[in-house]
C-alpha cells in the first residue's frame, strides 16, 4: 500500500515531535513515537529477497535490511527512498503485510498505479536488488485492550497492514470477534483472498465478507455501508478501523460518528 505524501520526513519527524511534547498525549503513544523518531534516523539498504505477484495488478516484495532489524507493530510502515523523479529520492511509503519475524524481512504488498514513478519502478526490481529504507512510521495499530467486536474495513490495498493485524492476532491465538469487510476492484483483484477464507473456515469468531466494487471508491463505500447498517444499528459498540482511500474512508467514518462514536473511537489510514 503505497501513501503519496509531499512533506518530507523530516516535517513529519517534527509534527510527531510536536505531539509527543504535549502532556496530554497517552504514554504509550508516547513511546512509540520516541521509537519510531530513533528508528526514522536510520536510512539503510535493503536487499530484494523475493517477487511475487499476488493477483494481475498487486505484487508483494520481500526484504532484508541490512544494517538493523526495523522493529515495527503491525499497521505501521516503511518509507522507501526510490531513485526516481524529478529530485531523486522519491520518498513512497508502504505497510508490511506480514508481523515482524526474528530474521527480519519486511513484506510490503502494493498495487501497480497507471504512470506511477514509485509502483513502476518497483515493478522493476529483482531479487538481490538493494532499496533504501527508512522507518517504523505510523499509529495505525490494535488498541492494546480488545473488549469488543473489532471490525476491520479496508479498500483494495488498504488491506495490507489489516491482513498483517489479523496473522499477529491469530498467531496470538485471538478468541474475540472479528468482522473484516474487504471491498475490490474486481474478483481477481482480491490480494489473499485465499488465505482470508481459510481463516474464516478454521476460526469460528472470524468472520469475512469480501465485496467487489468495479465503479470506483464512492460505489465502494456505498456497498460498505449497506453492510455496515444492517450489521452495527442497534448493536453494541465495536472498534472499527478503516484503512483505504479518503474518498472511501470518511464518509465510513462520517457513518460510526453519526452512529454515536467519538472520532477518536474510529481509527482511519488513508493512502492517497
Amino acid at each position: 500500500m503505497v501513501r503519496h505524501k509531499k512533506a518530507g520526513i523530516y516535517s513529519t519527524q517534527r509534527k510527531e515531535l510536536y505531539r509527543i511534547c504535549c502532556p496530554s498525549f497517552p504514554l504509550a503513544l508516547l513511546l512509540r513515537n520516541i521509537q519510531q523518531i530513533v528508528m526514522a534516523e536510520c536510512t539503510q539498504p535493503a536487499s530484494v529477497l523475493s517477487v511475487t505477484d499476488l493477483t494481475p495488478h498487486v505484487r508483494q516484495l520481500v526484504l532484508l535490511p541490512t544494517e538493523q532489524h526495523v522493529a515495527y507493530e503491525p499497521g505501521q510502515w516503511v518509507s522507501l527512498k526510490l531513485p526516481v523523479g524529478t529530485k531523486p529520492p522519491l520518498n513512497r511509503a508502504y505497510s508490511m503485510a506480514a508481523p515482524a519475524t526474528a530474521s527480519g524481512e519486511l513484506t510490503l504488498v502494493f498495487d501497480r498505479v497507471m504512470g506511477g514513478l514509485g509502483s513502476g519502478y518497483l515493478y522493476q526490481v529483482t531479487p538481490r536488488d538493494k532499496i533504501m529504507l527508512s522507518g517504523p512510521y505510523g499509529n495505525f495499530v490494535l488498541p492494546h485492550l480488545l473488549d469488543r467486536e473489532l471490525v476491520l474495513i479496508a479498500r483494495y490495498t488498504g488491506l495490507v497492514p489489516i491482513r498483517c493485524m489479523l496473522k499477529q492476532l491469530y498467531a496470538q491465538r485471538q478468541t474475540g470477534s472479528v468482522l473484516l469487510i474487504a471491498v475490490a476492484p474486481a474478483e481477481d483483484e482480491m490480494p489473499f483472498h485465499q488465505e482470508l477464507l481459510t481463516l474464516a473456515v478454521t476460526h469460528r469468531e472470524f468472520r469475512y465478507l469480501p465485496l467487489v466494487a468495479a465503479g470506483g471508491e464512492q460505489q465502494g463505500a456505498d456497498l460498505t455501508l449497506s453492510m455496515l447498517r444492517s450489521l452495527i444499528d442497534g448493536a453494541p459498540k465495536v472498534i472499527p478501523m478503516i484503512c483505504g482511500t479518503k474518498a472511501f474512508v470518511r464518509p465510513l467514518r462520517a457513518y460510526f460518528v453519526g452512529a454515536g462514536y467519538d472520532r477518536k473511537e474510529v481509527k482511519t489510514e488513508t493512502y492517497d
